[in-house]
């Protein structure tokens, strides 16, 4: 046998939610938005030249980042594009974390962070939630090669309010920070408007959640010139054409449309607390949550038997089969009548 094999390199990847084949599944395992996109997004797509698919695509992303700088007042020069906040954090990683200390986030959070750290080689060091799974902060308050903080976090949907957050950002200004966002829209105060006062924070979203937009993978970066310009930098040494020209167009479209988006996401608060209620009738507990998901638990009933019961009945939730994290079920909110249909189940069994 060749030594080949001996030359590959050899890691364990990320493992996304499945993604179930059939029209009668009730899918709550992978946080997507149960609404379609904004009726603008529709029309930019109808109205897209396919001609324009034998260019390459503009790969400054110029009117895409206007739209999101008037969002959110920051500066184009302040803005990074990447298919989907993943690439976009990846190149955090590569960019930020260059050093021979340990990049510090949550022992328990969005499980891709100790992936690419082993990937780039990057040293790291998981720090314990406390019993409540909430994030000490003063815990970041020691030497290290950077910080990622996921807010909320993943899969607790617990939010750290933006004092405390800032608190992190300031006792480790000679590292980065990274905020994840990619929840943010469902409750929370986007730490965006910190970038103008710290130089060492980058801040994440995406347009997969609350954008309904998962299937064309668009996210970004907002940080200081400086940061975004060492991210080009290794982003073109990668590929500068990380954005085809139909997603930068449909999410241009969903970026200008920030009513829809804001209607959207008060639909899915208003049935994530009506399904926390009734969770709490049924005997759950569940984490306080402002993300469009929820993490939950019942004394009574073994987690991983619920898992695999609901996925009977067609409907499927994520399981982490992990210490502390074993006794509880992710729940994506739905639909209102979804839902109604997930209790009913509970109800059931």
């Amino acid at each position: 046998m060749g030594s080949w094999r001996d030359k590959i390199r050899k890691t364990e990847p990320y493992i996304p939610g499945e993604q179930p084949k059939g029209s009668n599944i009730i899918k709550l395992n992978t946080n997507e938005n149960p609404y379609p996109p904004s009726p603008k997004v529709k029309e930019a797509i109808e109205s897209y030249d396919a001609n324009n698919l034998r260019l390459y695509p503009d790969f400054v992303c110029s009117s895409l980042k206007s739209a999101i700088a008037h969002t959110y007042g920051v500066n184009e020069n302040e803005i990074f594009l990447g298919n989907g906040s993943d690439e976009v954090l990846a190149f955090c990683f590569m960019t930020f974390f260059d050093s021979d200390k340990k990049v510090l986030f949550p022992d328990i959070t969005y499980s891709f962070y100790d992936v690419w750290c082993r990937l780039y080689d990057i040293p790291y060091e998981r720090v314990p939630l406390d019993d409540g799974f909430n994030i000490v902060p003063e815990d970041y308050f020691k030497e290290n090669g950077g910080v990622v903080i996921a807010n909320p976090n993943a899969p607790t949907g617990i939010y750290m309010e933006l004092e405390a957050l800032e608190e992190i950002i300031k006792r480790n200004g000679d590292s980065i920070v990274i905020i994840d966002e990619a929840y943010i829209d469902f409750g929370g105060i986007s730490a965006a408007e910190l970038i103008h006062k710290y130089d060492n924070l980058a801040v994440v979203q995406t347009f997969s959640k609350s954008g309904a937009l998962a299937g064309i993978r668009v996210g970004y970066a907002m940080a200081n010139p400086e940061l975004i310009g060492a991210m080009e930098a290794v982003k073109n040494s990668f590929n500068s054409y990380t954005l085809d020209s139909l997603s930068q167009t449909i999410a241009e479209a969903a970026a200008r449309d920030r009513e829809y988006i804001k209607d959207c996401c008060g639909k899915i608060i208003k049935t994530r607390e009506w399904t926390v209620a009734e969770l709490k009738r049924l005997g759950f507990d569940t984490l306080p949550s402002l993300s469009n998901f929820i993490f939950t638990t019942n004394k009574n009933i073994e987690a991983r038997d619920l898992f695999k019961y609901l996925r009977e009945q067609n409907i499927i939730v994520r399981y982490f089969d992990k210490p502390r994290t074993e006794k509880y079920l992710r729940i994506t909110i739905g639909t209102q009548k979804q839902m109604e249909a997930l209790i009913e189940a509970i109800r059931r069994y």
